[in-house]
């Protein structure tokens, strides 16, 4: 953005959950972790914008379950996706609807972190 001379974009940061919990499933230590990399580099790029008098807006967009293949994809066992049939996801359009969300705010307005769960999880 800034070597095209912008100045107001919006970058936002699609993370996890994951990011904000301890990594108690089996398994999960680096997606955990990859997701808290992200918050940190969301929250450091949005200090050196700051610092820069920037108009540039970083939001992270941290949702809990969406009914994706990433479960299947990463070798999740049969019993453990039966499990997790039974909790609520939440689809790829909720997300997609708070990015749009968080894109439609006036500019003066940062919406700096959005933590999202689907209810009953």
């Amino acid at each position: 953005m800034k070597a095209h001379g912008v100045d107001d974009g919006h970058i936002i940061h699609i993370s996890s959950m994951a990011g904000h919990l301890d990594a108690s499933w089996p398994k999960m230590a680096i997606y955990s972790a990859s997701k808290h990399a992200v918050r940190v580099l969301t929250e450091g790029l949005r200090k050196e914008l700051v610092a820069a008098k920037s108009r540039i807006r970083v939001t992270e967009v941290s949702p809990g379950f969406v009914k994706t293949d990433i479960l299947e994809s990463s070798g999740v066992d049969s019993e453990t996706l039966k499990r997790l049939e039974k909790i609520p996801f939440m689809q790829p359009e909720d997300i997609a609807d708070i990015v749009l969300y968080a894109l439609g705010v006036p500019p003066h307005v940062q919406i700096h972190e959005v933590m999202v769960y689907p209810v009953g999880q």
